[in-house]
C-alpha cells in the first residue's frame, strides 16, 4: 500500500488520472494525490498498528470499495493504463478488487471466531 501510495504521488499520477471518473466534481490530480495519501497512511497503518489493526483492515476494504467507480470508469471508457490496453484485461481486473477487499478484512483478521 505504501509503494502504491507513492506511485500515485510521484511515477503512475498520469496513469491514476486516466482512472478518475469524469463525473467525480474534483481535479483528477487532486484525487490522485489526495488517494495516495490515503494509501500511505493505510499502508503504514497496517504496519505498525496492532491494536487497531481490524479497524485499519475495515478501512482499507472501504477504501477498495470507494476506488472501484475509477475501475469501473476505465473500463467503461476504454482507457488505457497500467497496461490494461483492451478491454478484456479491464474486464479481468474488475473482478480482482472483491478479491483484494476480502484479502483487506481476512488478513487484520475479520472474520475471527472468538
Amino acid at each position: 500500500m505504501v509503494f502504491a501510495g507513492f506511485s500515485h504521488l510521484f511515477w503512475a499520477r498520469e496513469e491514476f488520472q486516466a482512472q478518475v471518473p469524469t463525473w467525480v466534481p474534483m481535479d483528477a490530480d487532486g484525487v490522485v494525490m489526495a488517494s495516495g495519501g490515503v494509501e500511505i497512511t493505510l499502508g503504514v497503518g497496517l504496519a505498525v498498528l496492532r491494536r487497531d489493526r481490524v479497524l485499519v483492515g475495515r478501512l482499507l476494504a472501504a477504501f477498495f470499495v470507494l476506488v472501484f467507480p475509477g475501475n469501473l470508469a476505465q473500463y467503461l471508457n476504454h482507457a488505457d493504463g497500467f497496461g490494461l490496453d483492451t478491454d478484456t484485461k479491464r474486464l479481468v481486473r474488475l473482478f480482482f478488487q472483491p478479491v483484494l477487499i476480502a484479502w483487506a478484512l481476512w488478513s487484520t483478521g475479520i472474520p475471527r471466531r472468538r
